[in-house]
């Protein structure tokens, strides 16, 4: 069994926060500090450009993604670690559509994470070959997986909502139908129990700064299936993804496998925060981790619609049909949220009307939940979210 007590004390939080934004932004694993000025002081201020062998920097995009793997139900050597989430979607989209040349057809629903859209769209403008992508409802997805759909491009979990989508069952059909699936785990690694391999997922990718709390801009990852892992052609063919980058052949050849999947220099100084944020999940067993998330979501939903009728259930009332987050509705969704952020009950907002917050079992227990909810109840009775100063929009949400 997972000790959440434990798992807790991992955490730099500050005092008196209730920190429900994990969904956003993980908080600082207590480690991640001395590593990083390990990394800094020992490998950089000692080793300088020898700590590429010396320190291993070159090997810990692998390295890490194998950790990560075990967290997603990836293969050793399958997942790798490195660039942002955005270049992840062009690498995973742009691969799979070279592998169906002739079918034009991107089908994504309407819940699906903007950026991953704007990449879809940027590269059919690339492109210029007719390509189209095709948004639905996220519950009308299935209907529209047909033989005209090059590559299914989904986020398992919506970011507004938490709603799962079902990624088995719609693998399966998206290949019946010959089409690929590009699954983006971003609100699903570290929060829900995931098995890419077992889904037969072909290309996944995903975040490492919300639920796996590997600090700001900290690198993303791709997960490519073991069965295309050594023929997919990666649209970035970066330096670091060529067979032998010191050679320096003035003409690309893919590297082995998920090698050939990276593009740019690994972020070292990120990769120490990642290293450490990942040292807390080998305390976990990801079942315990879905268990506790549960009952701590369902615990605040009753609470919030018992105390704040007001505000309406935005997240599927299924427990199973959602992650490891809960959104309410209000017109002055953004105004509510501010107010509770002065008074230190951290979630966030998405537009146009969605207060959001996520439920980490890492280091969110039930009496933080039963606090936020008084704190709500508190702002929703006594109309506290009605003064100017909440109403005026920052630059983040």
């Amino acid at each position: 069994m997972t000790d959440f007590a434990a798992t807790r004390s991992q955490f730099h939080l500050p005092p008196g926060m209730i920190y429900l934004d994990g969904n956003s932004l993980g908080p600082l694993p207590r480690a991640a500090a001395s590593r990083i000025a390990r990394t800094v002081d020992r490998e950089w201020g000692e080793m300088l450009i020898t700590g590429w062998n010396k320190a291993g920097w070159m090997a810990q995009p692998a390295v890490l993604g194998d950790r990560i793997g075990r967290l997603i139900g990836a293969a050793p050597g399958t997942c790798i670690v490195g660039d942002t989430l955005s270049i992840q979607v062009y690498q995973a989209l742009a691969s799979a559509l070279h592998m169906r040349p002739d079918r034009r057809m991107i089908l994504s629903d309407t819940g699906n994470f903007p950026t991953d859209l704007y990449m879809a769209e940027g590269l059919i403008g690339s492109l210029g070959q007719g390509h189209e992508l095709r948004c639905v409802a996220p519950e009308d997805v299935a209907d529209h997986i047909t033989d005209e759909v090059a590559v299914l491009m989904l986020t398992e979990a919506d970011y507004r909502s938490g709603r799962l989508h079902d990624m088995i069952a719609l693998t399966a059909k998206a290949h019946a139908a010959g089409a690929l699936t590009v699954w983006d785990l971003a609100h699903t690694a570290g929060a829900t129990p995931v098995d890419v391999a077992g889904a037969g997922a072909d290309f996944a990718v995903g975040c490492t700064y919300k639920y796996l709390n590997a600090g700001p801009g900290a690198p993303a990852f791709i997960y490519v299936a073991p069965a295309h892992a050594g023929t997919v052609q990666p649209a970035l063919s970066g330096w670091l993804g060529h067979e032998a980058p010191f050679a320096f052949d003035p003409a690309y050849r893919p590297g082995p496998g998920i090698e050939r999947m990276r593009v740019g220099t690994p972020p070292v100084l990120h990769m120490a925060a990642l290293e450490a944020a990942l040292d807390v999940w080998d305390m976990v067993d990801m079942a315990d981790v879905r268990a506790r998330s549960i009952e701590l979501t369902e615990r605040f939903i009753g609470g919030v619609e018992a105390a704040c009728p007001d505000l309406t259930l935005a997240s599927p009332r299924q427990a199973q049909m959602r992650g490891s987050q809960v959104s309410f509705r209000h017109p002055q969704g953004y105004a509510v949220m501010q107010a509770l952020i002065a008074r230190r009950v951290i979630g966030d907002f998405r537009a146009p009307d969605i207060i959001r917050f996520g439920f980490t079992p890492l280091y969110i227990g039930p009496e933080e939940v039963d606090a936020a909810v008084a704190v709500l109840a508190e702002i929703m009775g006594k109309r506290l979210w009605d003064r100017p100063e909440y109403k005026t929009r920052a630059g983040v949400t």
